[in-house]
């Protein structure tokens, strides 16, 4: 499997970050430039729904308390705007930001805690590369090169976190799986993937990134994986990249344990 997901990643016009991790032995069977940093694109999100939920839990504030959202906070790519919502329950802005990455609901609960809060709690979990320096669809910033940066090697950690639901309340943790579940966006990592399998993830994308992380479950073995490709030119070929690197492993981790 290592050899052909290298020889894929060689082939590559873009520039390819990855992991696969055992998550039963927290074991890494593939890291491919796993310290470099990149732009997050809409990966940032997943920390920003550990943080918030943290904060709930510090603060006791309930998922049904209602926020208020000003005309002036909608933005592009967002059921929130398209519905033209003045207000809206926690609950329903932290599924919206996950399941189809809604940029107005991440900008409201931005506001909520504060990037400073965010940061450091980032900080806190173990993220060494994260920083969230910009809302979403701020392009005066991205323009002046201020962008939300990770690495692949914190999106294995933030996870494996995940995975162990050792960060927030039982119920809290259970919660971040079951909305991750819930994607919407299925182009890259489950692309290609015949099966019905349960996939908690989160994608992101810009012009010249195209992202996808997160937990598969299986009979055979629960496995984290993350491709994460840089200097993209062409989004749906990037996208490609990803369903094929995502078939190799699942092949190798699942359908062939599962066919003995």
């Amino acid at each position: 499997m290592e050899r052909k997901i290298h020889e894929m990643i060689q082939a590559s016009p873009y520039e390819v970050h990855l992991f696969v991790k055992n998550l039963a032995t927290n074991q890494f069977l593939i890291g491919h430039q796993l310290e470099h940093s990149f732009s997050s694109a809409s990966l940032i999100k997943v920390p920003i729904l550990l943080a918030f939920l943290s904060s709930m839990e510090d603060n006791h504030f309930a998922l049904d308390s209602t926020l208020s959202i000003a005309p002036n906070d909608w933005v592009d790519f967002s059921v929130v705007s398209e519905q033209r919502l003045t207000q809206s329950t926690v609950y329903e802005l932290l599924v919206w930001m996950i399941i189809t990455s809604d940029n107005t609901a991440t900008n409201v609960l931005i506001d909520v805690v504060g990037m400073d809060f965010l940061n450091e709690y980032f900080h806190r979990l173990g993220l060494q590369d994260t920083l969230l320096q910009r809302k979403m669809m701020d392009v005066e910033r991205l323009a002046k090169g201020i962008d939300n940066c990770t690495s692949a090697r914190d999106m294995a950690h933030l996870f494996t976190r995940i995975y162990q639901q050792d960060v927030l309340s039982p119920a809290y943790s259970k919660l971040v799986i079951d909305i991750l579940s819930r994607q919407r966006i299925h182009e890259s990592l489950r692309r290609y993937l015949v099966d019905d399998i349960k996939l908690a993830h989160k994608t992101g994308g810009l012009d010249t990134v195209d992202h996808d992380v997160g937990i598969v479950y299986s009979s055979a073995i629960d496995y984290s994986i993350g491709v994460f490709i840089t200097n993209v030119t062409n989004n749906e070929q990037a996208r490609q990249l990803i369903g094929r690197l995502s078939k190799v492993v699942y092949g190798e981790l699942v359908e062939r344990k599962e066919g003995m």
